[in-house]
Order: structure tokens, then C-alpha cells, then sequence
């Protein structure tokens, strides 16, 4: 079924840098006969997974959304990876990034921005970024759990646009290993699926730590905070009510809503709009290893690199400190609720055709980015499920924020709050392009 989607859809849609539909069907015949033995190999046996092209899979190229593969060094699996393939989870393909994963849009010069599937054809939309193509191979249904890294939304910008679910952990709860780096101060594996329910079974398959099954929160003891302050700035009208209409749902269902002003929002986000952490770290990335890449980069890309010229090594080493101060600063708003929401953007996704102008670009990516990236500059685990169609037809998402190494009580809120508003099939339906 997954290569019947593909099939069907991926001329139109372009989720994949590489598809892996033959080894899939050779692995699935191999995974019959285990299982017709009586042979459990894990959770995520059998299950048809694309992984965004950053992760080494042996036997697959990485380019990671760049114009030429890398060294077959960059092909073999951390342990992300390795726990995937140790369970016999059946990799579909290599799913399209922003080069270097350095976009909030999705966008791609080199190999083509994926399609969002719920844009016309006429007017193509784009996925969000920078697991570009893993929130369309879900919607295709060409894979039913995608593998993305999140560095400042990059896994739930493209689920809340597709609408899909995602997972972004803490940094450092997952390792990072066989992942071609953007910054690796900031840079965390994730995860996406169709729902809540699919992203806990995910996590507990892959997740080290043993612990008790997550199970739904009770909402009538759920202390849920609105963020009040800059993430509410220039949301667009359908998209609000989206998400407030989804808080009174929560709200009648017994939750504890509160308002839950964040500290150091803007503070934050002045570093992050400067080049923050990652400029400055690509660009030391590819001086060592690929200093012939700088000049063929994408042009979106490039203008970030380039800006971080004439950084010092005491200005980046004060962002960093900044940045940690301004994480304990905010934390302490844990102090009074569970966890906190947003909108996960505030805009719809712009049409591939109006980001061919630089202006539009940069504007648009700072306002996609702006709502998750305070997660990763705080370094809090977030994820994001879907809370309706906005004006344009186009999904939009709830963001829910847990302090550091939380994972498990976000997941339990977020299951909860999925029981209450739907989850993404049951609400949204079947993408126009699918």
C-alpha cells in the first residue's frame, strides 16, 4: 500500500530525495516469513518509516537537500537509526530537507521544494521545513512514522502545515550521531506521525529510558498555560480561532487554562533573527569539511552563512550564555502550570512561487520559525497536533511545551488533548493533492 501511494501521488507531491520502494518490498517479504515464525523483533516491526535525508541509512545516499551526495562515511545509522533498523522498521526512503536544514519553509533550489498536499495545483504550497518531505510522505500515506531533526521547528513547522503530528525531545535526550549537522548546540532528532497516539508508540519504541507506558493526562487536573506574550503577534485571524476554539474544548473538558507569560521571548529571538547559534556553526561545519560547498549553496542558505563573517568568538560565546540564562529565566513559569501552548505558526504556508523573492523569503521563514524556535533556544521538548483547516484550506497546530527532559509528561498532555478536539484524520480528512 505504501508504494501504491508513492506511485500515485509522488510525481505531483515530491516527499522523496530517494525512494527505497524495492528494498522495502524485498524487506516486507523477509518480515512475513519472521512473523509467520513467531519472531518479535520490536515495535516498530513492519512498519513503513521515511527518514529525512540528514540520517544515515546504510545503503542509501545522504545529500542532506545539498546538490551532490556526501562520502559514503555519511551513510552509516547512529542510533536513532540503529534502534529503527534493530526492529525491522522498513525504511520507504530518504525524505527531502532544506539544505542543511536550514529553513523554516521547505524550500529547495537543488532537487525541489516537496508539494504540500493541501495546496491546489494551480497554486502549490509549501510543506514547512526543514523535514520538508517527511509531513507530505505521511499525508501520502507512503510511510505511516517519519524520522526529522528539529533545530528550531523543523519537525513541527512541516507536521502543522501537513497536519501531521510531531515530536521535538529535549536536546541532548536523543543522540545525534550519523546526523549531518546544522547546529550541533541545538539539533535534536524527531519524530512525526498522524496522530498523538502513533508519536507516544513511536517514542516508547525508540526512547532509551524505561519507564511506564505514557497514558493520557487527566484534564480536569491539567494545568495548561497560554503563552500570552509574541507568539500571538501577526497570527492570522482563521488560525486563531482555530486555536482558541480548540482551548475552550479543553477548557469545557475540565483543563485548567491559564494565561502564562513567558519571560525572555524577545531577548531570545533578537540572537535568533542575529544568525543565533547556527550560522556561525554551519559555517564552521563546512569550512572543515566541505569548504568547497560554500559557493554552491542555496541562496537562502547562503545569506545566513555568510552573515556570520565577522562574528567573534566572544559574541557567539555570549549568545550561548545568554541564551541559557534566558531558558532558566523562562522556566520558572513551569513553577505554576503543566504545560504551555501556542499557536505552533501563525501563518499559513506562503505559496512556493511568492518565496522566489529574498524579501518574502526571509520575512516568511523569521514569522514560521518564530513560535517553535523558542523551545529549542530555551531548551524544552514541544510537539504540535492539528486544530482545523485555516482560510486557505491549509492546516494549522497547537503547540505544547514541556521543560527539559519532560517528554513524557507532554506526550500525556498531548494524548489527552488529542481525546478532546480529534485527532488529524478524524478532523481534517484527506489532503486535496492525496
Amino acid at each position: 500500500m505504501a508504494a501504491e501511494r508513492h506511485a500515485a501521488t509522488e510525481p505531483v507531491l515530491n516527499a522523496y530525495r530517494t525512494w527505497a520502494g524495492d528494498r522495502a518490498k524485498v524487506q516486507a517479504a523477509a518480515l512475513d516469513v519472521l512473523v509467520a515464525s513467531g519472531i518479535d523483533l520490536g515495535p516498530l516491526m513492519g512498519i513503513p518509516v521515511s527518514v529525512k535525508d540528514l540520517f544515515g541509512v546504510p545503503g542509501l545516499p545522504t545529500h542532506a537537500g545539498t546538490n551532490a551526495a556526501f562520502p559514503r562515511e555519511w551513510d552509516a545509522a547512529g542510533p536513532v537509526v540503529k534502534t529503527l533498523l534493530s526492529q525491522m522498521g522498513v525504511v520507504t526512503g530518504k525524505t527531502h530537507t532544506v539544505e542543511f536544514a536550514f529553513g523554516g519553509l521547505g524550500t529547495n533550489p537543488h532537487a525541489g521544494t516537496p508539494v504540500n498536499p493541501w495546496s491546489s495545483r494551480e497554486t502549490p504550497r509549501v510543506p514547512g521545513g526543514s523535514s520538508s518531505g517527511a509531513g507530505v510522505s505521511l499525508a501520502q500515506g507512503s510511510a505511516l512514522l517519519a524520522l526529522g531533526t528539529d533545530t528550531a521547528g523543523s519537525v513541527r513547522i512541516p507536521a502543522s502545515f501537513t497536519g501531521q503530528t510531531a515530536l521535538k525531545v529535549t536536546h541532548g535526550r536523543w543522540s545525534i550521531e550519523g546526523i549531518v549537522p546544522l547546529s550541533p548546540s541545538l539539533d535534536t532528532p524527531g519524530l512525526l506521525a498522524r496522530t498523538i497516539a502513533d508519536l507516544v508508540y513511536a517514542f516508547e519504541a525508540i526512547d532509551p529510558e524505561a519507564a511506564p507506558a505514557v497514558a493520557a493526562a487527566d484534564l480536569s487536573g491539567l494545568r495548561i498555560g497560554i503563552i500570552p506574550n509574541t507568539v500571538w503577534d501577526d497570527v492570522e485571524p482563521s488560525i486563531a480561532e482555530n486555536t482558541n476554539q480548540a482551548l475552550r474544548v479543553l477548557e469545557k473538558a475540565g483543563a485548567h487554562l491559564s494565561d502564562a507569560p513567558l519571560a525572555c521571548t524577545q531577548e531570545a529571538l533578537a540572537i535568533f533573527r542575529a544568525g543565533g547559534l547556527a550560522a556561525a556553526e554551519l559555517r564552521a561545519f563546512l569550512d572543515r569539511n566541505f569548504p568547497e560547498r560554500i559557493g554552491e549553496l542555496d541562496p537562502a542558505v547562503m545569506a545566513r552563512v555568510a552573515a556570520v563573517d565577522n562574528l567573534t568568538a566572544s559574541d557567539y560565546l555570549q549568545r550561548a550564555a545568554n541564551l541559557a540564562q534566558y531558558g532558566r529565566t523562562a522556566a520558572r513559569v513551569f513553577e505554576t502550570v503543566d504545560v504551555l501552548v501556542s499557536p505552533t505558526i501563525p501563518v499559513t504556508a506562503p505559496t512556493i512561487a511568492e518565496l522566489a523573492n529574498p524579501e518574502i523569503y526571509r520575512k516568511a521563514n523569521m514569522l514560521a520559525l518564530r513560535n517553535t524556535a523558542l523551545a529549542n533556544l530555551f531548551g524544552w521538548c514541544a510537539a504540535t497536533l492539528p486544530t482545523g483547516l485555516d482560510a486557505n484550506g491549509i492546516p494549522s497546530g497547537l503547540q505544547i511545551i514541556a521543560p527539559p527532559m519532560a517528554e513524557r509528561r507532554l506526550l500525556a498532555a498531548a494524548l489527552a488533548i488529542e481525546t478532546a478536539i480529534g485527532s488529524g484524520p478524524e478532523m481534517l480528512g484527506k489532503a486535496p493533492l492525496t
